[in-house]
């Protein structure tokens, strides 16, 4: 059986407020704006998360906010550990997903979160690749598709599927 694995990076946020501690920083409009595009292409692409894991950030709570109406109805949760984790941190958290959860999405910030999506696409679109291993901005999506459990998800081991950015939606 297939697992599917969707990494988010948080949308663009804002840094108009120069007191204002880096978890507790908003989306910009041009980061809400790009949560439309995502959302419309989760939906059309069928994605369909049993469980999505996100960062407690407020940027990432609200980007969760911009994409949910598209997912269905999955299990959320917001562990305290995924506020700027590094990969080895996001790479635990796949890794303790329930075995019979089919998909997880996982909402949280670079580098860790870019870090996790090269390190484990072993396969896939030469393009997709090749992009993927040149930036992850704000707003990035990579579907990652893998035969094994989550508990043995690793270097390598996952494919590419797909490898999207907001101003690529049109």
């Amino acid at each position: 059986m297939t697992k599917t694995l969707y990494l988010l990076r948080h949308l663009k946020s804002s840094w108009d407020e120069p007191g204002l501690r880096d978890f507790d920083r908003p989306l910009a409009p041009r980061g809400r704006k790009a949560g439309k595009k995502i959302a419309r292409h989760l939906r059309r692409s069928g994605a369909s998360p049993d469980i999505v894991l996100c960062s407690p950030a407020v940027r990432t709570r609200q980007t969760l906010a911009a994409v949910l109406p598209a997912l269905g109805d999955p299990n959320v949760t917001f562990p305290e550990e995924l506020y700027a984790a590094s990969e080895e941190t996001l790479l635990r958290a796949v890794r303790a997903v329930t075995a019979k959860s089919g998909s997880v999405l996982v909402i949280a910030h670079n580098p860790g979160l870019e870090g996790l999506a090269i390190e484990l696409a072993g396969s896939g679109d030469v393009d997709a690749l090749e992009r993927l291993g040149e930036r992850f901005p704000t707003g990035a999506l990579a579907t990652l598709a893998f035969r094994r459990s989550w508990a043995d998800v690793g270097p390598g081991s996952g494919e590419l599927v797909e490898y999207v950015v907001p101003r690529e939606l049109g």
